[in-house]
């Protein structure tokens, strides 16, 4: 066997344990923390509820739709917690108003505007990261650059919202009819 190609093979058998290792926390991050933005959350994770921000004042005004994996909506409504691993997605869209049959003035979302996404770790994998605190990762992806994490730090960038719901795993879990017991 060539050195070269002796020395790629011991490298790739060597990476393997750490991708395995990376893959079984969560496909969405990397081995830094690194969190990305899932893709196909309408398609693949479940609907946990949908709830509105009608302020027009508020940064968070749109309609908030939140996704998980379903073997993570089905662990928190077993134990009450989101499993290590679970993923998040709260996609919020901007609002649309307007006349229909239904009524007058109908509300809908529209267009994506931002995606926050909250990654479980209840190992503490990366407390060194500002990202990651109080047993989650935490990323904010804007419409104009959804590939790139705009979240600073949780200190600067989450803690303030997610604090009061420190008791329900540091998500509201108001209006997520899929999170109840059925």
């Amino acid at each position: 066997m060539k050195p070269a190609f002796s020395r790629a093979l011991l490298a790739s058998a060597l990476a393997l344990p750490l991708l395995a290792m990376a893959g079984d926390f969560s496909p969405y991050v990397n081995g830094q923390g690194h969190i990305s933005r899932p893709t196909e959350v309408r398609d693949r994770f479940v609907h946990l509820g949908s709830w509105a921000v009608l302020d027009e004042k508020s940064p968070a005004r749109g309609l908030h739709d939140v996704y998980t994996e379903k073997t993570s909506a089905e662990h928190y409504r077993k134990t009450g917690q989101f499993p290590d691993g679970a993923t998040l997605v709260k996609e919020i869209r901007k609002l649309e108003t307007g006349a229909m049959t239904t009524g007058d003035p109908v509300v809908w979302g529209s267009d994506a505007a931002v995606w926050f996404v909250m990654v479980k770790d209840a190992k503490g994998r990366f407390s060194g990261n500002p990202l990651w605190a109080d047993g989650w990762g935490w990323a904010l992806f804007k419409a104009d650059a959804p590939a790139t994490n705009a979240a600073v730090s949780y200190e600067a960038d989450c803690k303030g919202c997610h604090v009061p719901a420190a008791k329900t795993d540091r998500v509201f879990i108001q209006g997520y009819p899929t999170l109840t017991a059925r």
